[in-house]
Formats: structure tokens, sequence, C-alpha cells
């Protein structure tokens, strides 16, 4: 088949692709990373690219201007090669991945930043008095008596034999590897040797056997595949200190923002495979980094925990996530076996091992179970709400004795509500979300009015910085998701707001809440704000627990099992609730005493 190259400028990359490939796909096999927002079906107009050289062929839509189309301006993913090209690429068309340094992304993982000073900001961590210490992967040190004619056992009965001297474990399992150089190892290293132990539920699988005492060195991995971000820590899993944490942008984002997207991107060809090395890619350098940065060894990185919700385990796992979508939203597995971390792509020790932390349902996954987890929740006596505020957003209602979860579809619209509030406030909006001041800074568009938030010759940029009325309307749908998904949940169950003793704040988005600002919009309850706790990314901190306690590891099977699942959209009233949020605050305003205008 024909090819041709492709220049892209002025990152000075040249790829090689066969006719009729769009831009959007060359850019992708160049490494370089072109906004599309949906997926590549044309809609979004944020791949807009200038082509300076070469013929391409083009799809007509309405999103190109007739003077951008005498500019050769086309949208990457419309825009097929026809013949050797040269594309610029305008900043405002890239994903950039290192916009944030890893001090801020660290900042951001870690739940110690708020603007509120009388809103609570607590960082999980573990709790021995919660679960015993028995970590996903323990090292045992072992002196065995050698065989004599009266104790003449197999050696792997002797080495079962001296384990269970150290703990209860009904199954003991090994594999063909460990067995094959059990005789000689025991026998040159004087019956001295160090068994590494992972637990398959209620199997002890036998990981690795070395000579003399390696148990000083065991160290293990947890990680929250997001949507947006994939953050990643490095635990001593000896002493449960955290040696390193570090986070990236989730490099799907280039196939879709959200999970529809990237699910429909999934079923094209080789689409799968695309978005699964995009997640294992990405862990990969994030466990490369954190084992150089603490000098650790890869082979005495001996497991790995994961949370995630259901479709980015789906993709991190290759498994095929396109149920998730159609009725009755049926997920390939919502609990995971335990598996080799190889299989899923992960370099750490060959032989080590990788739990997923179990799912709900289709739209409420492992995140959600881990979030509960590290929160508490299900601790509590009087009833806590856990919104978990990412682009997906997960709203958990319940105490220990009864926890109901639901999904609400968010969106990566959270950045702006600052600015929303702010525009609110100096009747630069109305209520309906409509720009109805005037100035210079006003302006009419193809997607409304806009606002310019700051002109390009104020900040030396390529472009002015605006935000429109269809801006608006996509932040508007995402805060009434949000809050009528929880109100919803509050009613479903004959309890009011005022009912609610705590509302636990989880997420990414969720740790840069302003909460007077969240509540000005009508994204949170109006409540007293002591009620409120940043508690960071719960996902992340669960997924730890579970790597440093098999206690904990059984507790999030066990809620997974317990937590109902409520479908939002199935509920007769969930439509009239959301109607009434797509204002701001709210359609009624009695919801929302301390809001001012």
């Amino acid at each position: 088949m024909e090819k041709y190259k492709v220049k892209f400028i002025p990152d000075n990359l040249t790829v090689s692709v066969e006719k009729d490939k769009t831009i959007l796909a060359a850019a992708i096999s160049a490494g370089i990373y072109i906004n599309s927002n949906c997926g590549g079906d044309g809609i979004c107009g944020r791949c807009k690219v200038m082509v300076q050289h070469g013929q391409v062929n083009s799809q007509p839509n309405g999103i190109i201007t007739a003077q951008e189309r005498k500019e050769n301006i086309y949208l990457a993913c419309l825009t097929t090669v026809h013949s050797d090209l040269d594309v610029l690429i305008p900043d405002s068309s890239r994903i950039n991945f290192d916009k944030l340094t890893p001090e801020e992304l660290e900042e951001r993982l870690s739940g110690l930043y708020s603007k509120a000073e009388d809103v609570l900001t607590v960082k999980p961590k573990f709790d021995d008095k919660v679960f015993k210490h028995s970590p996903f992967a323990t090292k045992i040190y072992l002196e065995l008596p050698a065989p004599t004619l009266n104790d003449s056992i197999s050696d792997l009965e002797r080495l079962y034999r001296a384990l269970r001297k150290f703990g209860e474990f009904p199954v003991i399992e090994t594999g063909l590897f460990n067995i094959r150089q059990l005789g000689e190892l025991l026998r040159d290293y004087d019956w001295k040797v160090t068994v590494t132990l992972g637990r398959r539920d209620e199997i002890v699988e036998i990981v690795l056997i070395e000579p003399g005492d390696t148990t000083g060195r065991n160290f293990g991995l947890c990680f929250d595949i997001g949507t947006t971000t994939i953050s990643g820590q490095l635990v001593n899993l000896n002493s449960k200190k955290i040696l390193g944490t570090k986070a990236a942008y989730n490099q799907q984002a280039a196939f879709g923002s959200d999970v529809i997207t990237r699910i429909v991107y999934a079923a094209k060809s080789d689409g799968l495979e695309k978005l699964h090395n995009a997640v294992s890619d990405t862990m990969n350098q994030i466990i490369k980094d954190l084992v150089s940065a603490h000098k650790v060894d890869l082979n005495n990185v001996n497991c790995i925990v994961c949370s995630g919700n259901t479709t980015m385990v789906h993709l991190f796992l290759n498994m095929d996530p396109s149920h998730i979508r159609r009725q009755p939203y049926v997920p390939t597995a919502n609990f995971i076996p335990v598996l080799r971390a190889a299989e899923a792509g992960i370099n750490i020790n060959p032989r080590g091992l990788l739990n997923c932390v179990p799912g709900v349902s289709s739209y409420v996954g492992g995140d959600t179970t881990a979030g509960i987890l590290s929160s508490g929740i299900y601790q509590k006596e009087d009833p806590c709400i856990l919104i978990d505020i990412g682009t997906n957003g997960e709203i958990v209602l319940g105490n220990r004795d009864f926890l109901v979860a639901c999904a609400a579809s968010a969106g990566p619209a959270f950045e702006g509500i600052d600015l929303l509030s702010e525009m609110l406030k100096a009747g630069i909006i109305d209520r309906a979300g409509k720009i109805k001041a005037q100035g210079k800074r006003i302006r009419s568009t193809d997607n409304g009015k806009e606002f310019v938030i700051c002109f390009k010759e104020e900040i030396q940029a390529q472009a002015d910085i605006v935000i429109n009325e269809a801006d608006i309307e996509n932040l508007k749908r995402s805060k009434g998701a949000i809050y009528s998904a929880c109100s919803i949940l509050v009613k479903h169950l004959n309890l009011e707001f005022t009912d609610i003793h705590k509302i636990f704040i989880a997420g990414g988005f969720g740790t840069y809440l302003d909460i007077e600002k969240a509540i000005g919009i009508g994204l949170l309850p109006d409540l007293p704000r002591s009620k409120f706790i940043f508690i960071g990314n719960s996902s992340l901190a669960g997924a730890r627990e579970v790597l440093l306690s098999s206690q904990a590891k059984s507790m999030a099977d066990a809620l997974a099992l317990k937590i109902t699942y409520f479908e939002l959209s199935v509920n007769p009233g969930y439509m009239e609730e959301y109607s009434q949020a797509l204002f701001f605050p709210h359609t009624d305003l009695t919801k929302f005493p301390t809001v001012r205008f």
C-alpha cells in the first residue's frame, strides 16, 4: 500500500503512514498527542492543525470556518493523508502531559491543599488499629533442617512444613520454575533461603525463592488509574513507608476525554491495544522513575495493587469494554483474579503479582471501593457522603449499615469553577449561564458569546484565552449532574441533606475545590462548611491499604459485594432533579440560603 511521510512542526518529527490515514492517527504514531476529546468523531473541534505543504482530503464539517479553510486549517481527525505533508500543530491543539510539575501533581494527589480555612483536610494513611499489617507480598527467612534418614520428606514438603510454622496457610502453591531450582538452591546455600509469598485470596503462592536472608528488600506499588491522571506510589512493605509518589497524565486522553469515547475508540482496529499500551507504558515509566529515584532493584518489587473505574481497569488489562455502554451495561468482570503483573505488561519482578481492587458495576468501579475503604464511611454510625469529583463522578451515601452508590457523568470541566463563580458575582453571566455583560471582552461567535479572560498581547500567547457559552453550558451540566446525583440518593433513602454527618470530597478536581465557590454555583449542597472534609486521592489510599494488609483486601472484597448500585437513568425523579440543577446555583434558591450575588 502507498505510504507518505508526515512531518510535524515544530516537533521536527516525521512518521511514515499509509495513504488515507488521518493526520490524528499519524500524530499518535509519532508520539505526538493532539486534543481529541470526542475520540476522533469530528465534533469537539479541538484538533485543528495547519497543513503547510502537501495534499489532503478533509470531510466537510461545520466547525472549520471559511477563513480557516483558506488558511489550510483542518481537523486532524477528519483529514486524511494523500501526499507527503508538513503539518503545524498549534499549542491550542496539543495535550501537554507535562503541564504540571511532579511537585504540583504530588500536591494534587496528597490531599494537603485546601482554600477554605474552615474545611478539614485529612490525608488517609495506613492504620494498624484498623487493619493488621500483612502485606500482599511477604518475605520469610528460613533455616531448614537438612534431610536425614529419619526425616526424608521431599525438599518442597520440607519448605512447606517450615512455612506453616509462621502462619496458617491452608493451601500453598508454587510454580514449576521454583520447583526446578529448589534442590540445588537449598544445598548450595546450606538450607538457608528467603521465600517471597504472594496472597491469592485463600491461596498462598511461593512467588520466589532466594538464597540467604533478603527480607529487608521487599517493595510494592499501588496505583490509581484515573481517566485524566495516573498516580503511583512505591512502598516499603516491611516498614509501611511510602518511599515516593509519582503522577502523570493518562495518555489515553489522546483518544478521548471520557470513558465513553474511549470505549468507542477501543472498538476500532487496534484501538483496544493502543489504549492498553497508553496505560501500561505510562505506569512502567512511573515505576522506572520511582525505583531509580529511590535506588530500588526492580527485582525486589514483588507486587502491585491497582484501583480505577471499571472502564480504566478493562483497558489496562486489555479486556473488551464494549458491553459497559450497552444495555444492560454488564462489564466483563468486577472481581479480577490475582494475576502476574507481566500479564498486564507491567515491569516489576517477573513473577510479581498484580491485584485490582474490585468494582461494583459498569460505572462504579474499584476506585470507589477503595475510596470507601480509605475514607472509613463504612464504619460511621451516622450517614455520610463520599463524592469523588473527577472526569467521572461517583457518589456514595452510607454508613456501617448500608452503602448506596451511583455514577454521574461529570466530564473534564471543573477547572473553570472559580472563574464561573466570579463571573456570576460580577453579573457577567446570569443564572442560566448566558453572557449578559457588554464591552470589549464580549464577542459573538459560532458557539454563542464568549468572554475574553486574557488577551494574547497581555500574556504573550498565540491566542486569546476565552470562555464561551458552550463551555459554560458544559460546566453547568457537569455541576448539575453531581448535585442532582447527591440529592436523589438522599431522597431515595428518605433523608435530608441536613441529616448528613460529613461529606468527604475526593479526587483530582476535588483537591482543588474552593468550597464557597463550589456551593455558590450549586455543585455542592449548602451545608455548614465544617461538614466538608478533603481526603485527596482516596482511590490511591485505598489501594495502598490493600497492598499492606490482607485484611484490607478482604474488606475491599466485602464492600464491593455490599454496595448497592443505584442507576440514576432509570429513576423517575432524576431528570426532574437534574433539570432543576441547571441554574446557578439552582432553580430553587431556598436550597442555597447562604449564597449571595
